[in-house]
Formats: C-alpha cells, structure tokens, sequence
C-alpha cells in the first residue's frame, strides 16, 4: 500500500501541495486546526477505497475513510485541535492507515507543522 499527503492546510483553509503547514507565532498561541488531503493506493497505483486514515500528533486527530478514488480529506475538530507549546517551534503528525487485505501502514511524521515569528 502506498500513502501520499496530497496536500495540507490550516484549518479548513485552502489546500496546498506538500506536507508542511507554516503558522505565525500568533496562530500557534492557541490550539488550532490542520487539514489534510491523504490519497492511498495499492502496489499497482489502483485506489484503496474503504481505508481507514487517522492523522495524529501535536495533542490533535482526526480520522476519516477514503473514497471511491482512495482520496479522503482530515481535519482536525474542535475537540481535538493541535498546539504547539510557548517554546516550540515545530512538530509532527503521524499517520495511520488501516484496510480489508492489507498490512496496517504507519508513516511518522507524515506532516510537518513549523511556526514563524
């Protein structure tokens, strides 16, 4: 099984490409919320539908299932938002993906969260 992070966010902003989310020192002052595109595939590049995805880290997670495509988008709710501590200026997020007929796949620090000043 193959795992992309198609594209991340903050909160439910717009996605963009890549896995690393910038925040401003201001932001990071309080929980807040990331979103992720994830897109899982077997060995043949054919989509996983069904697969259960759940992005954690950072005190926050989210989880959700893929689609059709083997696409499904992770974002973070209310009651389970990320931080980053007063002296911390990056993190990670890991992901876990679980589906019928497959091994269960991990992939640490699958999302890069970075905080400017």
């Amino acid at each position: 099984m193959s795992v992309f992070v198609e594209g991340t966010a903050l909160g439910g902003g717009s996605i963009q490409q890549g896995n690393s989310i910038i925040v401003s020192a201001a932001v990071a002052e309080n929980p807040f919320a990331v979103s992720a595109l994830i897109k899982v595939t077997d060995n043949d590049g054919n989509p996983v539908r069904d697969a259960n995805v759940v992005l954690s880290g950072l005190g926050g997670a989210a989880s959700n299932t893929t689609d059709i495509n083997g696409v499904t988008v992770l974002t973070t709710p209310t009651n389970a938002l990320v931080r980053l501590d007063p002296n911390q200026n990056d993190g990670t997020m890991d992901l876990k993906i679980i589906a019928d007929g497959f091994y269960d796949y991990e992939k640490k620090d699958a999302i890069m969260i970075i905080k400017t000043r």
